[in-house]
């Protein structure tokens, strides 16, 4: 299975959904890691650290989306409510997704 890191879409956001610490970890239970290029880069996280961890870095945010099992994202569609529907297209069928959730937050949507 793979897990994907997008960067974060929200205006002003600098948290980042999964830290180089914790790579090993994942990989030792038998996951890969995907990350978009420059996901951790504002949270102080460069894509060096994601490599010398065990990450694949990808330029392409659609790959992330294409490639991974598992998305972790801090403000995922449901709690972006600026940018979050870009990513509709790029998610499939039977993906999970770990991120917050604000369901009243756009209730307009709905």
């Amino acid at each position: 299975m793979i897990v994907g890191v997008p960067r974060e879409s929200f205006p002003g956001e600098r948290r980042v959904a999964l830290v180089p610490a914790a790579i090993p970890n994942l990989i030792k239970a038998g996951l890969e890691v995907v990350v978009e290029a420059g996901a951790g880069a504002a949270a102080g996280y460069p894509d060096a650290d994601y490599t010398a961890k065990g990450a694949k870095i990808t330029a392409d945010r659609a790959e992330v989306f294409r490639a991974a099992d598992i998305l972790v994202q801090i403000l995922c569609y449901g709690s972006n409510d600026k940018t979050g529907k870009a990513d509709l297209p790029l998610f499939r069928n039977g993906q999970t997704l770990i991120g917050f959730l604000r369901p009243l937050g756009s209730i307009e949507d709905f």
